[in-house]
């Protein structure tokens, strides 16, 4: 291996480590190594830059500008060159400064003197940290030595920041994951919790980022990475024969795993003077940048798995693995960049609240988390580099907040909303055996949702009629391969005698879109939502809908059935589901098995297009249920999954009560039932105003009964009727604004 020249990375850090011995404060580090630096480069100028908050960098420590600057120059990420280095997450090296495109003068630092800059980010695993640079009297470009020599300190410097090493006073100098910090993220599951951290994947500290040999430190690096390829090969090896997905997968790990270009770039970052770890850790975080600028989905999944293909072989260098031996503290609540339905049913209810960087309101763990009752919230960026084990943590589900490590006055506020639930919640139990029926005389009924065996002890203290939609996909999507019938039939029968005779809806298999089975291979589609899914599968695959009515069928043992197919857009799919369900009855009579009591066969109305199917659809199904949350997105053309756009639309919007009120009134006239389900049926205004436009039986989560039910009992729905009629004709967009004032008149 080529020794660097003097200014090289290996010889700069070891004059850095040998400067860091000893007991010395943050900002004498700080002090120290801008000099070190500046001498070992031969430039005028050196300065660390660290962030304050998210979106501001302090100057923490400089030699060559005034030093008089020191604390008091901030910037926010993008504004002038150091701004752009932290926004683009990218090296800038600009000959010219002043006449540079973004620079801004900072008259305080004298650096107008200064011609050329060379600025590098800080940062580990993605998240940036702050800004290092040096400047020169002279114009010139900086070489890609000199470059690469900086990048290397960046990222000691990072590291250093993690262990505490630059702890002073100031916000820019606090020590990490210390202060309070709050996350905005998006409403997975309501609810509220309170408990301590327990991260699903704990973080991996690298405490030798310097390294004294680096052919030692390439031995060791070789010598995981071998571990790492047979790891992935056994992995492979067994995968291959079942689970095509998984294995394909595993193709991806071994391609990077024997990347010769991943492995040259590790062993020159060992050669510039970082240890094996450091090295690994690096080309880690340049990928995790890298994958929050892609948008293209294919790269993104590659870096993701090139992500953890390098923390499988982070944790076999420093032999932390998941398993650190931590006990999960009392009431913990979960924290993970994300996570599969299966490893989250291991988890079971022992967790009081779940919390990802990721995932989203449609995935797979959000249905298991509703399933649960568990408060979740997605999209909490930035969650899993701040929160430590055992922290205390809040999670406001009704709000999409995550409040960590939080102030007193935040405790008492958050404390105050879970005893004025838990009030409400005392309040509802009152309720809880008698029916919904309001003050003119109309009966509401209520009924739950449910997806797992779990959820069914709570169909007695949640005061629910039976259950409105029992989710079977669940039970497929968390095994690596298809259930067998036996299987289905023994859990539906389960479910059926945990009902104890009340009534349940099974929806048939509803898979595709955001719901893929692991061990059936995706479809490349444009749009999976409006793609190959629910009863399109079923259909083009009768096999697997005909094998989950016979386990349905089986496990009713002569009780009543009720069945009822998803996303149905069109009469001929419903009557062509139906014949498929009658074969399979007569198939089963043929073969001896007992055939239900009853047998009812709905749809669930979740497309604009059904609600104008022939009159003859209406007389033919049994019954009818509006799946809310998919129709109110086609509805509207907004996208569920989509931050920007899901939340324009109100349900109470003029135009989306009418459609409601029209298939209302369909179903009136052919002796329908129909019932609404979906999220905003456990929302008691949303509730209040279906209600009053004809709706008379409703299905959502358990803990909604109760609130809902208490306003219905004091309401008069030919009242409400008339504020929805009377906004209707002054033309309001929506009629919410009108029902929230009716309801705080009447008190």
């Amino acid at each position: 291996m080529a020794e660097r020249p003097e200014t090289g990375s290996r010889v700069l850090l070891g004059r850095l480590r040998d400067a860091m011995a000893g007991d010395v404060e943050g900002q004498a580090r700080l002090n120290k190594i801008t000099h070190l630096i500046a001498d070992s480069m031969g430039c005028e100028v050196c300065s660390i830059y660290l962030f304050r908050d998210h979106e501001t960098l302090e100057l923490c420590a400089t030699e060559g500008l005034n030093q008089d600057a020191v604390h008091q120059t901030r910037m926010k990420v993008g504004e002038g060159l150091v701004g752009l280095v932290a926004r683009r997450r990218s090296v800038i090296n600009e000959p010219d400064a002043p006449q540079a495109r973004g620079f801004r003068f900072m008259p305080e630092t004298g650096e107008e003197i200064y011609s050329s800059f060379l600025g590098v980010p800080v940062q580990r695993l993605g998240e940036a940290l702050g800004v290092l640079v040096v400047q020169s009297r002279a114009a010139r470009v900086y070489s890609a030595d000199e470059v690469y020599a900086l990048e290397v300190v960046a990222m000691v410097l990072a590291e250093m920041t993690e262990l505490g090493a630059f702890v002073g006073e100031g916000a820019a100098m606090s020590a990490r994951h210390s202060q309070p910090a709050m996350f905005r993220g998006t409403v997975g599951q309501e609810g509220a919790a309170e408990g301590h951290v327990w991260l699903h994947e704990p973080r991996v500290v690298v405490t030798n980022p310097i390294a004294d040999d680096p052919v030692r430190e390439i031995e060791r690096l070789r010598e995981a990475v071998e571990q790492l390829r047979v790891g992935v090969d056994k992995m492979l090896e067994i995968a291959g024969s079942q689970d095509k997905d998984q294995a394909q997968v595993l193709e991806a790990y071994r391609m990077f795993a024997n990347s010769k270009g991943w492995m040259r770039r590790m062993e020159d970052d060992i050669g510039g003077g970082l240890s094996a770890e450091a090295a690994v850790e690096k080309e880690q975080s340049l990928a995790r940048a890298r994958m929050g600028q892609v948008t293209d989905n294919y790269l993104r999944e590659r870096l993701s798995d090139l992500d953890d293909l390098s923390n499988r072989l982070l944790r076999i260098l420093t032999g932390q693995g998941k398993d650190t031996g931590a006990e999960m503290p009392a009431n913990p609540i979960l924290v993970a960049r994300n996570i599969g339905p299966a490893e989250l049913l291991e988890y079971g209810r022992s967790l009081r609240g779940i919390v990802l960087e990721e995932g989203s309101v449609g995935s797979h763990a959000a249905i298991v988390a509703r399933a649960l009752a568990i408060p979740l919230v997605v999209h909490a960026s930035r969650v899993t580099t701040e929160a430590l084990n055992g922290d205390q943590i809040m999670v406001d589900g009704e709000q999409g907040i995550v409040h960590l490590r939080p102030d007193d006055t935040v405790v008492t506020a958050f404390r105050d909303k879970i005893a004025m639930l838990a009030e409400a919640q005392e309040r509802y139990a009152s309720i809880r055996d008698k029916p919904a029926t309001t003050l003119c005389g109309n009966t509401v009924g209520l009924f739950m949702n449910a997806g797992l065996m779990a959820d069914l002890p709570s169909l007695p203290s949640s005061g629910a009629e039976g259950v409105g939609l029992f989710r079977t996909e669940l039970q497929f999507l968390v095994r690596n391969q298809m259930p067998r019938r036996g299987e289905l039939v023994a859990l539906y029968k389960r479910v059926l005698d945990a009902a104890g005779g009340k009534p349940v809806v099974f929806r048939t298999l509803d898979i595709g879109s955001d719901k893929v089975l692991p061990y059936m291979k995706p479809n490349d589609e444009p749009n999976p939502a409006l793609g190959w899914r629910a009863i399109r599968v079923g259909l083009d695959k009768p096999g697997i809908m005909r094998m989950q009515l016979q386990a349905l069928i089986r496990a009713a043992e002569g009780r009543p059935l009720t069945v009822m197919f998803p996303f149905v857009a069109q009469f001929e799919e419903y009557r062509e589901a139906r014949r498929l369900m009658d074969k399979t009855l007569q198939a089963e009579e043929r073969l001896g098995h007992p055939l239900p009591e009853t047998v009812k066969i709905g749809a669930m109305l979740e497309t604009p297009s059904l609600g104008f199917a022939p009159m003859k659809f209406f007389e033919e199904v049994d019954f009818l249920s509006i799946g809310g949350n998919d129709l109110k997105q086609f509805f509207f053309a907004a996208d569920r999954e989509n931050e920007r756009v899901r939340r324009r639309y109100d349900t109470l919007n003029v135009s989306f009560l009418s459609f409601i009120e029209n298939i209302v009134e369909r179903c009136e006239k052919t002796g329908t039932p129909l019932s609404f389900c979906g999220e905003d049926a456990g929302r008691p205004v949303e509730a209040l105003c279906f209600a009053a436009i004809g709706l008379r039986s409703l299905s959502m989560r358990p803990a909604s009964i109760g609130p809902v039910k208490s306003l219905l009992r004091r309401s008069d729905l030919g009242e409400v009727r008339k504020v929805i009629a009377d906004a209707r004709h002054r033309g309001e967009m929506s009629v919410r604004p009108a029902v929230m004032e009716w309801l705080r008149n009447q008190g």
